[in-house]
């Protein structure tokens, strides 16, 4: 990502910017306990940079601060280890994204399932703990897993109870939101400037501020309030089997539940919650940016699990994003790693939601003529929580003579080579395979953190090595030990860092294979594949081996990234690459894993419904997919079977309307020892 000058620019320049800022502001915050900025505005640098990242893989760095969730207790507080980590929550922006959510999960558990909807609060999580029936510790999130003990703070909250009575388990713990009331603001900073002092940026940041204070009597100074939006732990010791039961349970104890939460039993209806609060937000006395989507049944929620630091099995749905009017001041292009030619908006500086936005993803050319962009074209930016800074539209009734039209570069801005645009696809390329600035993208991202994990092999420390010969693939890391003495002699490199880093280096063979199979950069390959694929083929050369539809009939993978996948080991480089990988030693096995169940159910589909009496409906689905099948939602001409208990209702109905053989628990066990033992020779339903 370089222009003709061979300067960085553009998207890894800004993402080193924010790295730089958001690491003074921990400084300012954490360890000197000044902060220049409020949490809204700390958040949303963290939100941008996060967002550069995701768009741009080969930007990920091991010492980012995206790489954690929160941050790092302060040395003024005694730290407190979560026994059951505090996750972030991905984001749906519109609908369609919150479809697709609910689409994903149905793909998994089944699309007969309710909801619980919850308004998102703009406040500090906390986590609560009660033994006896007392309140005896509270903690902030932290870093998920680490956080803050802000016991005596959190005592002088009015409503948060110092003991329930009820019927609860010796020790339990509750997460809640604490939030400072916008009305109570208003009049604390009316008090504050009749008094001449500092007046406070917004309700949520003076809510962290207050309960971050070493002094518990200034904290009681400050009306703040909570929320408990759920239970850590222990569901299954209070016998709860559902999030909105919990929540009445939680309420019945004399915890602070909303009664705005609604339990509802189609995508439909959460998007109507959300529509009645979009504008329903400004009757509300504390900040709300969004609502909460979650399956109710803990079951579920259990089999969905968790994509890194995210549930599966909730989402927050923001509300729409603030718009305003800037310049566009130019088009300007960087190369992915993958050979893109990627271009992007430079804007006259505007500030949108507390960040001063200068630059917003332009996506591709398709993208910029759609919307009639202009250099110099006066157009609407918008910013959505965890997305870039997007151009929205342009003003063509505000256009002067200084409008100049787009057009796509004909040579790649990195190596001049000739780029081409394939037909059928939106984006351009450079054709060159030995373009520096994709060699560069993609073994930034082999090091990154969410692949092998190398640190100190940061973007400066690859261009330098690529520049002295000392790598040509990523595959070379593996032989930089060759070059000690030379890397003693590199700038900034000293005895001790590079020590560290050649034991990182070293360290990194021992990866498992899914974090292999996720640096190689496979297009749509990230951590969730990797890991599906992992599990099922066990040793990159089974994969390696696999057709595309062998790949595809791996249960959450599809024909697209099937393809991908199949497609790029039969690339000479590729195959290359692995070899050089497998004789430097790092790890290309998965032989941890148990032995996987045979695969008698491949391109089986089951509908499980009604009151089963021998096992859970999710455990019947568990087992159902661990030997290939797919369960589906909805019986149709495609169902090979569907498991019924009694009640069953209208899907045995449509069962026996369409002819679909009906199994019981009983028959559905005698069906699996009949394929497993291979004493039938039926084919597949369809087939």
């Amino acid at each position: 990502m370089v222009d003709d000058a061979g300067e960085v620019t553009g998207v890894g320049e800004r993402a080193r910017q924010l790295r730089d800022e958001i690491a003074r502001h921990n400084a300012l915050y954490y360890r000197q306990d000044a902060p220049e900025i409020g949490d809204a505005e700390y958040d949303a640098l963290m939100v941008e940079l996060r967002a550069l990242e995701a768009a741009h893989p080969e930007l990920a760095s091991p010492d980012s601060p995206t790489q954690v969730v929160g941050a790092a207790p302060s040395r003024g507080f005694t730290e407190v280890t979560h026994p059951v980590p505090l996750l972030s929550l991905g984001n749906a922006f519109d609908p369609d994204d919150l479809r697709a959510w609910h689409q994903r999960a149905a793909g998994l558990i089944g699309d007969d399932f309710e909801m619980v909807c919850e308004l998102k609060y703009d406040g500090l999580a906390v986590a609560l703990t009660y033994e006896n029936g007392n309140f005896v510790r509270g903690a902030t999130r932290g870093n998920s897993r680490v956080g803050e003990d802000v016991t005596a703070n959190l005592r002088t909250v009015a409503r948060l109870p110092q003991s329930v009575s009820g019927d609860f388990p010796e020790t339990f713990e509750v997460r809640g939101e604490v939030l400072f009331p916008i009305s109570e603001f208003e009049k604390f900073n009316a008090k504050r400037e009749a008094e001449g002092l500092a007046l406070y940026a917004n309700p949520r940041n003076t809510a962290a501020g207050s309960l971050r204070q070493i002094d518990a009597n200034e904290t009681a100074k400050r009306p703040l309030d909570i929320y408990i939006y759920s239970l850590g732990y222990p569901e299954d010791g209070i016998a709860l089997e559902t999030h909105f039961d919990t929540l009445r349970y939680l309420s019945d104890l004399g915890f602070n539940v909303n009664p705005k939460n609604r339990l509802v039993g189609t995508i439909d209806e959460a998007i109507d919650y959300h529509h009645e609060w979009v504008e329903g937000k400004r009757d509300l006395d504390y900040a709300c940016d969004g609502v909460v989507v979650k399956v109710n049944r803990f079951d579920y929620q259990r089999h969905l699990g968790s994509v890194g630091r995210e549930p599966r099995w909730a989402i927050a749905y923001k509300f729409p994003a603030e718009q305003l009017e800037t310049t566009l001041l130019d088009v300007s292009f960087n190369v992915g790693r993958t050979g893109t030619i990627n271009p992007y908006a430079v804007l006259e500086p505007v500030l949108i939601n507390g960040v001063t936005v200068s630059r917003a993803t332009l996506h591709n050319e398709d993208y910029i003529r759609s919307k009639d962009l202009h250099t110099n074209d006066r157009v609407i930016v918008e910013r959505a929580g965890e997305v870039i800074p997007k151009v929205v539209r342009s003003l063509p009734e505000k256009r002067t003579g200084w409008s100049e039209e787009f057009a796509m570069p004909r040579h790649c801005p990195a190596c001049r080579h000739k780029v081409v645009r394939p037909e059928g696809e939106s984006s351009s390329y450079c054709v060159n395979a030995g373009c520096p600035a994709q060699l560069a993208r993609l073994i930034e991202y082999f090091v990154s953190k969410g692949a092998m994990d190398i640190y100190g092999l940061g973007d400066k420390q690859v261009t330098l090595f690529l520049e002295k010969g000392f790598i040509a693939d990523a595959a070379d890391i593996y032989s930089l030990h060759e070059h000690r003495d030379e890397l003693l002699t590199t700038d900034r490199m000293g005895e001790t860092s590079v020590t560290n880093l050649l034991n990182a280096i070293e360290a990194s063979k021992a990866q498992p294979l899914a974090r292999v199979l996720v640096a190689l950069g496979i297009k749509f390959v990230g951590t969730e594949v990797a890991e599906l694929l992992a599990r099922r083929f066990r040793h990159i050369d089974a994969v390696i081996a696999a057709t595309a539809e062998e790949i595809e009939a791996v249960p959450g993978i599809g024909p697209k990234i099937a393809a991908s996948v199949a497609g790029y080991f039969t690339d000479e480089a590729n195959l290359a690459l692995v070899g050089k990988l497998r004789v430097a030693g790092v790890n290309l096995k998965d032989e941890d894993r148990d032995e996987p169940e045979p695969q008698i159910f491949k391109d089986l589909r089951f509908v499980v419904t009604g009151r089963l009496e021998r096992f859970s409906r999710s455990e019947i689905q568990d087992h159902i997919k661990n030997l290939g099948g797919a369960v589906s939602g909805s019986v149709s001409k495609k169902t090979s079977y569907v498991v019924a208990g009694a009640d069953a209702g209208s899907k045995l109905a449509a069962a026996i309307e369409l002819d679909v053989k009906i199994l019981d628990e009983d028959g559905l066990l005698d069906l699996i020892d009949s394929l497993s033992t291979g004493s039938t020779g039926q084919q597949s339903p369809g087939q």
